[in-house]
């Protein structure tokens, strides 16, 4: 009894334990969303206004365009009319002739049109996925530059503020000239850095405006690195990858078009049905004819079989061609798990770090120095070294900003995270 209620007891605590775990993953996932909505807003917006979606479009239309085709009929009926003058005789006839199409290229042929569909929708995957993958980079790269310059401009603010009170502290008498120089050429290399951090981020503009983006649009978005899932271990399931499926679609198409190329060595025959009238001389009786006409053509010249040799050939490329991307997207997962998992880890640790508290830090170093517990050179060291942090922390965000992008991309994801996959 006693162990039944122990049972009992840890069954509850595990019910909730589970609930609590769900609830919580369900309020994450809704706190992300909220977050990344507007971010996803302007992606669906750039993809929408970008030539490539009018082209992925443009080329699925006419796949459908060319499977309604392939579905049609291959020959029309052909009318002959036939006018005879041999001496006394002449034979006015009309007739109807049609090829048969026996062999089932019709059905081949519109089996070839399907998977070329197939292959077409797969390759519109992809172009949403790249699309999707490098405005992400670029926003991310833009955003980095962006917090670079303001972390610049705070370094400038700083280091020209110290620069300021050195001369002062040097008109007093309370530090050397030497002292004083060195605040002055740490400004001006303050200066030159920051020149260059604009020109980078006037690049990273320039990146994004070329896949699309538009600066202003999402300059209130932030990178909001903070709820980030952990990295799923790599699987070996690759049916779900874009990549995966164009490579699996151009295989199965060649296969098809091996079907059409052997079709098309059988020859199809013509029928066709006569009837007119014969005169043997002007004025005299005339005669009702009629008749059934059967053409078969022979391939004695040309037996077509190099067409069907191609085929093959080009349908054996395709196979191994999906074992080469089979064996590409393996490794490419798992590098970008792994990728994904080592930023997400090197962000964490960065945010728990008290280094990382600029303002502060920068407080504490200017009130150390006017204490004259710092000399002027460990000041401007200690600073340096602050605002770097800073720097390289909007880099490892950026940072993990792609590698997140690469790992939603690797495992087939991207498009539902970005909302492509709803709204085309």
């Amino acid at each position: 009894m006693f162990l039944f209620l122990l049972a009992r007891r840890l069954v509850a605590r595990s019910a909730m334990a589970v609930a609590v775990f769900t609830f919580a993953a369900q309020a994450a996932f809704a706190a992300e969303a909220s977050v990344m909505a507007p971010l996803r807003q302007a992606l669906r917006g750039a993809w929408q206004q970008h030539p490539s979606y009018r082209a992925t479009e443009a080329q699925i239309a006419a796949a459908r365009a060319r499977l309604d085709a392939a579905g049609q009929p291959l020959y029309n009926p052909e009318l002959q009319l036939t006018r005879d003058n041999g001496g006394e005789e002449k034979t006015l006839s009309a007739g109807l002739n049609l090829t048969l199409d026996l062999s089932g290229k019709r059905r081949v042929r519109s089996d070839a049109a399907n998977a070329k569909l197939d292959l077409a929708s797969a390759e519109a995957h992809v172009r949403r996925r790249d699309f999707a993958r490098q405005w992400l980079t670029g926003w991310a790269d833009l955003q980095a530059a962006q917090q670079q310059v303001a972390t610049g401009d705070r370094r400038l603010a700083l280091i020209t503020r110290f620069s300021t009170l050195a001369e002062k502290q040097f008109t007093a008498g309370d530090i050397s000239g030497l002292e004083r120089d060195l605040a002055l050429l740490a400004r001006d290399e303050a200066q030159a850095e920051q020149a260059q951090l604009l020109a980078d981020q006037a690049e990273a503009e320039a990146k994004f405006r070329s896949v699309g983006g538009v600066a202003e649009e999402v300059v209130s978005s932030d990178m909001a690195a903070d709820g980030f899932p952990p990295a799923q271990p790599a699987t070996d399931d690759l049916q779900t990858l874009p990549d995966w499926q164009v490579a699996q679609a151009m295989a199965t198409a060649s296969d098809r078009e091996v079907e059409v190329a052997r079709r098309n060595r059988v020859a199809d025959p013509t029928v066709g049905v006569y009837g007119g009238r014969k005169e043997y001389r002007a004025g005299g009786p005339a005669d009702r004819v009629y008749g059934v006409t059967l053409t078969i053509p022979l391939f004695v010249r040309n037996s077509y079989r190099a067409e069907v040799v191609a085929a093959q050939a080009e349908a054996d490329a395709a196979q191994a061609e999906l074992q080469r991307v089979r064996l590409e997207l393996e490794a490419e997962r798992r590098r970008a798990v792994d990728s994904y998992a080592a930023a997400r880890g090197a962000w964490s640790g960065w945010q728990r770090s008290r280094g990382t508290d600029v303002t502060r830090r920068a407080d504490l170093l200017e009130r150390s120095w006017r204490q004259g517990e710092l000399s002027t050179t460990d000041y401007l060291l200690q600073l340096k070294q602050t605002l770097d942090t800073q720097l390289a922390g909007a880099k490892l965000q950026a940072r993990l900003w792609r590698t997140y992008t690469d790992y939603l991309s690797a495992t087939g994801q991207l498009e539902e995270w970005a909302g492509l996959e709803r709204n085309l």
